[in-house]
């Protein structure tokens, strides 16, 4: 039996997660210009939502389903969820740790944690490259990530491996 928390999705379509990243840019940049506590905890929040369950509780990720990706047009590209839920994960950590610095009064280093979070949300969103899902792939390469956690990403990302 596998331990889970929560009910995340075993695919997840790329054009809405590269909407929620677009979001989390904004709001990433909003925060590091206001300094407001309370937009980086619905940061940390949003990310804590998404890793936890998807989209299910995650107002960018309803937003992003069900009228950003409508709207624009974009259509069902599916990718597997499992290293999207890690790439949630490590902004879980980001937007934290920037809480807590931002809490305990240090600026500058709020803003770099939440500089790199933007820039990785910029990545994921303009350009379609998803630091975090990289990284779970390697981990997944060397080892360190067992295969059957995402028996999708063994058929879509190292089929050349085989």
């Amino acid at each position: 039996m596998r331990f889970s928390i929560g009910n995340f999705p075993d695919t997840v379509n790329e054009f809405a997660a590269r909407s929620v990243a677009g979001f989390v840019f904004l709001l990433s940049l909003l925060t590091i210009w206001t300094q407001s506590l309370w937009l980086v905890a619905a940061l940390a929040l949003g990310f804590l939502a998404r890793v936890l369950y998807g989209p299910k509780f995650s107002p960018f990720a309803r937003l992003a389903i069900h009228v950003v990706v409508p709207v624009l047009g974009l259509g069902t590209r599916t990718v597997p969820g499992p290293p999207k839920r890690f790439a949630q994960g490590i902004g879980l950590v980001f937007s934290g740790t920037a809480l807590i610095l931002l809490s305990f009064g240090f600026f500058s280093e709020f803003r770099i944690v939440l500089g790199i979070l933007a820039i990785f949300a910029a990545l994921e969103s303009f350009l379609g490259f998803c630091a975090g899902c990289f990284v779970f792939g390697k981990l997944m390469q060397w080892g360190w990530v067992p295969r059957e956690i995402c028996e999708k990403c063994n058929n879509l990302t190292f089929s050349s491996e085989k």
